[in-house]
């Protein structure tokens, strides 16, 4: 969420890089400043009554000890007289309050200066790449074909349990998975992540503070008799764990990472990429999340970008890195690269992960504080990063490697699965 004094102080700014994020309701910028203006008179008034009040109250009692009762009586009916003027003050200032907060939340966070000007995936800049892709023979076939061939995940069975986009993984497949969860949890925490095992539904709060919510609500599934939603990723109630905390100076760097099930209902997005593990509602993935300095975050985004790239190049698959133009930014962050890998059977790049810097908007929908050296309170910036999201990078995996012996495992995975290669 954005602070209002920022949006004062820096008007034209905030216009110019909401309109850079593509953001149509510029108008709110106006309605959030006079609702502010409201807020102010209102508070100005209510602080000047409640004076009035405190006055006249002090007098009541030095008037009660002197004997002079009717004078007392006279200033408890002021005070009745100056309460009952402030109820309408103190309902419209609650109502004002409530309307600008409502409002700032409509509110995306704005892009940073280094993010490029454009409005579809098409625009987003590629920073680097690297790995070389596999020359597949000509009976290669996709990562679904793959599956059923060497009976690693039943999408036919995943339907008919739930329905389309739960696959069912099995037998090699589903060790697989394990193997690549726990790479990644152990590659993320000799980098010093803290590992945790976080619930996989949270309140509104929760989904509010990471600004899924009001954003994202169409996207999430919704348990109504409990109101509780199913995390899209970890990152939800990871960050949430310091949600109303305020740290020491010293405490910052924290890193954690975390391996959870993911729950998306990827509305509106039938009939795109959906073959195969290209786009499921329920997918496993590892997250890191980090809270630090404000005058750290830009530094902390290129480390994590390294670490993820680091986890890509281990498992030898051609990949790219783009910074993503401002009209296919989400609206919570500041600056987001995205990794893509190839899939050489499909001949397309597949997203993998999204590494991204909030700066202080999350933190200031939680609460997320710590105590400068100064002693004054500051919001951290929370950034974050997939790695990393497995249904692509399987799906990858098992293209790339395809041979006419089988299916070759990465060396830096074959002590988690347990066999050089899948027959």
């Amino acid at each position: 969420m954005l602070q209002v004094p920022f949006i004062r102080q820096n008007k034209e700014l905030v216009l110019e890089r909401l309109a850079l994020k593509q953001f149509k309701e510029l108008g709110l910028i106006e309605e959030v400043l006079a609702l502010d203006d409201k807020r102010k008179q209102l508070t100005l008034a209510y602080d000047e009554t409640q004076a009035k009040i405190k006055i006249a109250s002090d007098e009541i009692g030095k008037l009660m000890k002197g004997g002079q009762k009717e004078e007392a009586e006279q200033r408890k009916a002021t005070v009745a007289d100056l309460k009952q003027q402030q109820q309408p003050l103190t309902e419209q200032l609650n109502e004002t309050e409530k309307l600008l907060h409502d409002t700032l939340i409509k509110l995306p966070n704005l892009p940073a200066a280094s993010v490029p000007p454009g409005r579809t995936p098409e625009e987003n800049v590629e920073v680097r790449a690297g790995g070389a892709k596999p020359a597949l023979a000509a009976e290669a076939v996709p990562h679904w074909d793959l599956a059923k061939k060497y009976d690693l995940i039943d999408f036919e069975l995943g339907n008919k349990i739930t329905g389309s986009g739960f696959p069912v993984y099995k037998n090699k497949g589903a060790r697989m998975q394990r193997a690549l969860i726990q790479y990644f949890l152990d590659y993320n925490t000799s980098k010093g992540y803290m590992e945790y095992m976080p619930p996989h539904l949270v309140n509104a709060d929760s989904a509010y503070g990471t600004g899924q919510l009001p954003d994202k609500e169409g996207q999430m599934y919704f348990v109504g008799e409990d109101k509780l939603y199913l995390i899209p990723t970890a990152e939800v109630p990871v960050t949430n764990i310091y949600r109303d905390e305020i740290l020491k100076d010293s405490d910052l760097p924290i890193k954690m990472t975390a391996y959870t099930p993911c729950f998306r209902r990827e509305a509106g997005s039938y009939g795109k990429d959906v073959r195969g593990l290209n786009r499921v509602h329920q997918f496993d993935k590892v997250e890191v999340v980090q809270l630090v300095h404000p005058e750290k975050s830009y530094e902390v985004l290129e480390e994590m970008v390294a670490h993820v790239e680091g986890l890509i190049q281990a498992l030898q698959l051609p990949y790219r890195v783009l910074r993503l133009c401002g009209g296919d930014m989400g609206s919570s962050p500041d600056l987001t690269y995205d990794f893509e890998v190839y899939s050489a059977a499909q001949q397309k790049w597949l997203e993998v992960s999204s590494v991204s810097n909030f700066e202080a908007y999350q933190a200031n929908r939680m609460k997320i504080r710590f105590k400068d050296s100064g002693g004054k309170p500051q919001l951290v910036h929370t950034l974050n990063g997939s790695s990393l999201a497995l249904p692509r990078i399987l799906a990858c995996l098992l293209e790339n490697n395809q041979a006419a012996d089988g299916i070759h495992i990465p060396p830096v995975l074959q002590q988690y699965f347990g066999a050089e290669k899948i027959s």
